[in-house]
């Protein structure tokens, strides 16, 4: 697990690292369990009236999802790790299991995870790396990933590469987690987590170099507005450079750029204990104060 950087060939190498992809096994022509994957069509960011309502995204290589098993809701059967796979819709690994029965599925790859563990799922399982239980069943202060919000909805919590949560306190029928953000949540101890802290460590050290590998991600290049003439953006025109002379916005004026986002009538707001850095607002509160 680590970055590989480049020789500097090329202006576009000069600044290029790359995954070397330790944690891989899966290296058999590079395919992957085709029973487990779908086609993944591409919208360019527009809707089904076609018009464009998420900009800057268009091209890019062509993928198949992986049909993950964010549930691990088979139950008391021991499954093989057979693959740590690449997965291209992710920043983390993933890895292919194969039950006693036969039938195989994808999870989110754990650190340490190695082809040949065994994993399971269940109520009364060991809490090794990998294993799903129920927040009930798992001790207190060990770290978790892929955690359920309801019961048997499927994970949706720390899901990324690195990721990892912390199982703070029990009370009740309310588990309480601190996310990666700092957020303090409760969550009801029904929900299941895996254990362990997501692979792949190192891809936020890697450095894209050049604009080429960018736009193989599908994402196409963003025009500043300070850049354009004043009849397409409000903070377009001026003689020479500036500052735009406004608050950030969109071109059709709605404020950009630190605007709250989360619905103020969400039923899950009332289970966050503590944001995720509200220290550092309450700092910015008192700078303004004075």
């Amino acid at each position: 697990m680590g970055v590989r950087i480049y020789k500097k060939t090329s202006p576009g190498r000069r600044f290029s690292s790359v995954n070397d992809y330790a944690e891989i096994t899966h290296h058999h022509k590079n395919r992957p369990e085709k029973s487990l994957t779908m086609p993944l069509k591409k919208t360019g960011g527009r809707n089904h009236h076609g018009k464009i309502t998420a900009w800057q995204r268009g091209g890019g290589n062509k993928r198949r999802y992986r049909i993950i098993d964010f549930k691990r809701n088979l139950d008391d059967k021991a499954a093989q790790v057979l693959d740590i796979q690449y997965d291209p819709n992710r920043t983390c690994h993933i890895a292919l299991l194969e039950y006693e029965g036969g039938e195989r599925r994808y999870i989110l790859a754990p650190l340490g995870l190695k082809a040949g563990d065994s994993v399971e799922s269940g109520r009364k399982v060991e809490p090794n790396t990998g294993n799903s239980m129920p927040l009930a069943s798992i001790p207190v202060g060990m770290d978790v990933h892929n955690i359920e919000m309801s019961p048997g909805q499927g994970g949706k919590l720390v899901r990324t590469a690195g990721g990892v949560a912390r199982l703070m306190a029990r009370e009740s029928n309310w588990a309480t987690i601190q996310l990666p953000s700092g957020e303090m949540r409760q969550v009801r101890v029904e929900c299941r987590a895996t254990i362990g802290q997501l692979g792949n460590l190192d891809h936020q050290n890697v450095r894209l170099g050049k604009a080429g590998r960018t736009r193989h991600r599908g994402r196409r290049p963003n025009v500043r507005g300070t850049a354009m003439n004043p009849v397409a953006h409000p903070l377009g025109g001026g003689e020479g450079r500036s500052n735009g002379g406004r608050q950030h916005c969109s071109p059709w004026g709605k404020p950009a750029k630190g605007g709250r986002t989360r619905n103020p009538r969400a039923r899950s707001n009332r289970r966050i204990l503590r944001r995720r850095r509200s220290v550092r607002y309450g700092i910015v509160k008192l700078r303004r104060k004075r």
